[in-house]
């Protein structure tokens, strides 16, 4: 169990709060069990209309705790607990909602592709740093990037891995609205009691149309990036990478071919 996820239910909304400000919000097994919890919690209770994810009013989450990462992953990834809460992620039946400040790193970036509404401070930045990292896309990037933005300019988030602003975010359309830092969850909440007050099957229904292009192409892609990267997490080049981090020096990837 963790104490670094906090939920609270009100209004048939369940907010999942990530709270561990010393390491940024890096997420840990122990904290995506929890959020896989949440969703599994909104999936089998009728009262929950809405999901909310959020973070702190400066940052949202600086993506996996390398330090736990750099174990690997303790088992097949779709029984990870990373593995299961981004399926819960992308199969949810429940509208789910996140605001974001500050840094939303790695699947900070990707865990919002699944979100049906995103509300971004002005401060946010978004930053997919895979293949930086030695690793792989996770979490379906790799289909739906693709798919919204065009190939050129998600090779370029993919496998350049640098950082863009919530500006950058809401010209490519991964953002509904960009928010004063201060106003950003406020303005999240604003869109979920909305969400509650409406007709919950129809609202289901309605999302459950929004996601039926992809939902068997999706799954596959998200197991097959799952596969590869815990083989990634293995590589020489992700240990080069993890050590250079810890070390707080660049990385040297010039001896690998």
């Amino acid at each position: 169990m963790t104490d670094s996820i906090l939920t609270t239910f009100e209004d048939h909304i369940l907010t999942a709060r990530i709270e561990r400000p010393e390491r940024k919000n890096a997420l840990t097994h122990d904290m995506y069990t929890a959020l896989g919890d949440a969703l599994e919690r909104a999936l089998n209770e009728p009262a929950i209309r809405c999901v909310l994810f959020t973070g702190s009013s400066e940052c949202f989450t600086a993506g996996n705790d390398l330090g736990d990462f750099a174990k690997g992953l303790p088992g097949a990834f779709e029984e990870t607990p990373v593995g299961r809460f981004l399926l819960l992620l992308a199969t949810a039946t429940k509208p789910v909602v996140a605001a974001v400040n500050g840094p939303a790193v790695g699947i900070g970036t990707t865990m919002l592709l699944h979100c049906d509404m995103v509300f971004a401070g002005d401060n946010a930045r978004f930053q997919m740093p895979f293949a930086n990292l030695g690793l792989c896309p996770e979490g379906g990037s790799s289909l739906l990037l693709p798919s919204w933005l065009g190939r050129v300019r998600a090779a370029e988030l993919l496998m350049l891995g640098k950082a863009f602003s919530a500006e950058d975010a809401y010209r490519l359309g991964l953002i509904n609205r960009i928010c004063d830092a201060s106003e950003t969850e406020q303005q999240a909440n604003e869109a979920c009691r909305q969400l509650a007050a409406q007709p919950p099957a129809a609202t289901r229904a309605t999302k459950a149309l929004l996601n039926r292009p992809n939902t068997e192409t999706l799954q596959a892609t998200m197991l097959a990036e799952g596969a590869l990267f815990a083989e990634r997490l293995k590589s020489p080049e992700a240990a080069e990478a993890f050590q250079a981090f810890m070390a707080k020096r660049a990385p040297d990837y010039s001896r690998f071919e």
